[in-house]
Formats: structure tokens, C-alpha cells, sequence
């Protein structure tokens, strides 16, 4: 599992001209899944994103956590973060899961956060033509993925 974690003032996802989620101070999540992906890597990841400390506090230091400034998630699934692009100049996704396996395990990410929150997650569509818009606060990005977990 990959994500794109960035620290937002503001976000939402519109789908066909409907707003599906929008939040205001929080975490954009951008997700994606592949095959190789189990519940365990969902787990770890929704607790790393819920406990980053990446909010400022009194003195302008990033030590606050998401509960911290009750902030919200907007997930967004997003197979195109598996892109290939050592052979020639269009990608390969072949690493992304298939629907049959990401839709699960994306729907499960939802209700984690959710869970470990508190409070509803905001997110797109899964497979859709989303249209994402935000405002990213620093900016401040971080990358996380499950299988290079040391790094992260």
C-alpha cells in the first residue's frame, strides 16, 4: 500500500459535478493498492497517517497530531501511484491491484480511519474521473509505503 499524505487547510473531490467529500484542516489521503497488500499493511498505515505529527503547535513546531487539531481525511483512491516508468513513456499500472481486490481493502481503510478518528472519513469515488482540489498548508507531503516500512 502507497499513500500520499498532505497536510491540507482545505480539500474535497467532485465527481460528474458533485461534491463527494470535502474537509477543511486535515490529512488529503491519496491511496493506492496493490496485490501484494494484506490487512496488516491496511492497519499499519491508518495508524501511522492517524499519528502523524506534522500539525503546528503554540511555537510553530510540527508536534501535533491529527486528533490534536480535530482534523478530518479526505481518502482518495489512487492506482496510479504503482505507475512503472522504466520501459518507454506511458506507464504501467501492473502492480495496482484489480477492483476485486482494492475495492475491499480500500472500503476497509475508510472504516479504519473512521474508526481510529472518531469521526467520518470524506472521500472520493472509487474508479471514478474525480476532480481534486486543495489547498496544501506548508506544503507538507509525506509519502508512506508498506513495503519499505523502515524508511517511513
Amino acid at each position: 500500500m502507497r499513500a500520499v499524505i498532505q497536510r491540507v487547510t482545505r480539500a474535497s473531490c467532485t465527481v460528474d459535478g458533485e461534491v463527494t467529500g470535502q474537509i477543511d484542516a486535515g490529512f488529503l489521503v491519496l491511496l493506492g493498492i496493490e496485490d501484494a497488500d494484506t490487512e496488516d499493511d491496511l492497519q499499519w498505515l491508518a495508524q501511522k497517517i492517524c499519528g502523524l505529527r506534522v500539525f503546528g503547535d503554540e511555537n510553530g513546531l510540527m508536534n501535533k497530531a491529527l486528533a490534536d487539531i480535530n482534523g478530518d481525511i479526505l481518502l482518495v483512491s489512487q492506482f496510479t501511484l504503482f505507475a512503472q516508468t522504466k520501459k518507454g513513456n506511458r506507464p504501467s499500472f501492473i502492480r495496482a491491484a484489480r477492483p476485486d481486490k482494492a475495492i475491499p481493502l480500500y472500503e476497509q481503510m475508510i472504516k479504519m480511519l473512521s474508526a481510529i478518528t472518531g469521526k467520518k472519513t470524506a472521500t472520493g469515488i472509487f474508479g471514478a474521473d474525480m476532480k481534486i482540489e486543495l489547498l496544501n498548508d506548508g506544503p507538507v507531503t509525506i509519502i508512506m509505503d508498506t513495503k519499505d516500512k523502515d524508511n517511513h
